[in-house]
């Protein structure tokens, strides 16, 4: 079984009707009979949609400042356009795909997340971390014959909805249903020892060598959501390159990009 974190800055804009070779991939493994759990990104949808409402955004360790004006907007980018562009796209390639936010069915309760920056906590506004996860939801969806299909957008307990970045969406699935394994598709092929340096990409790797690697604003993120995934059920996990069909190939064959184990 797969869960599948799409990022992002991976997926291409379909809305003109173009071909996304690494959902057609997707879409195979699932016909070929592969249990598979999607789980997606948006960040340069999101941006867009921001800049077209003349709202300025930032970042704090890789994770979107998101006061109230912009929780909306996000929200209504990631459980819309682009939710309904994937599962549209799957649907049209004989994929009995079903879309769903992180909070439906009880699949992830968020709590708020303020960081510690430099000995101070951050307020991030509308951005939260996951508290739980309950797979009941997606399980019976699989047994269905569904491929779900996830928008990391959650909330708290008292309704109150919550930006939670997807990689950490993704890894709380991924260990909740004990993954065979977990499949970042990001737009850089794979963990770098030192990400300034293009030769240094790792083909294995583990928890205690990530502690100690260089690593990029957007990778921190994904490195704590790997740390979550393993340490919380997921049998593996593989960060490879979701611009590249071919990369995509491989990692379903069990080759390529980082590898990365507990």
């Amino acid at each position: 079984m797969y869960v599948i974190k799409y990022g992002g800055n991976a997926l291409p804009d379909t809305s003109g009707g173009e071909i996304d070779s690494v959902l057609e991939a997707i879409a195979d493994e699932y016909l070929e009979g592969e249990q598979i759990v999607l789980v997606h990104g948006g960040g340069p949808f999101i941006e867009k949609a921001l800049q077209e409402k003349s709202i300025k955004s930032s970042k704090v360790q890789g994770l979107r400042v998101t006061d109230a004006e912009s929780f909306e907007v996000i929200q209504s980018v990631l459980s819309g356009t682009v939710l309904r562009s994937i599962v549209n796209y799957l649907i049209g390639s004989d994929v009995n795909a079903v879309g769903l936010s992180a909070s439906d069915g009880n699949l992830i309760r968020a709590r708020k997340y303020e960081p510690i920056v430099d000995g101070k906590r951050v307020d991030l506004g509308f951005v939260g971390e996951v508290e739980s996860c309950n797979p009941a939801i997606l399980e019976s969806l699989i047994t269905e014959g569904y491929l779900p299909v996830v928008s990391p957008i959650s909330c708290d307990d008292a309704g109150v909805g919550y930006n939670v970045n997807a990689d950490l969406v993704a890894a709380a699935i991924a260990g909740a249903m004990k993954a065979e394994c977990m499949l970042f598709l990001t737009d850089v092929d794979g963990i770098y020892r030192d990400f300034n340096d293009q030769s240094s990409l790792l083909a294995k790797t583990n928890l205690r060598e990530l502690s100690t690697l260089k690593l990029s604003d957007g990778m921190i993120p994904k490195v704590a959501a790997i740390s979550t995934a393993l340490k919380s059920g997921a049998q593996s996990v593989r960060v490879c390159n979701g611009t590249k069909v071919d990369a995509v190939l491989d990692a379903f064959a069990g080759e390529g990009g980082t590898l990365v184990s507990a």
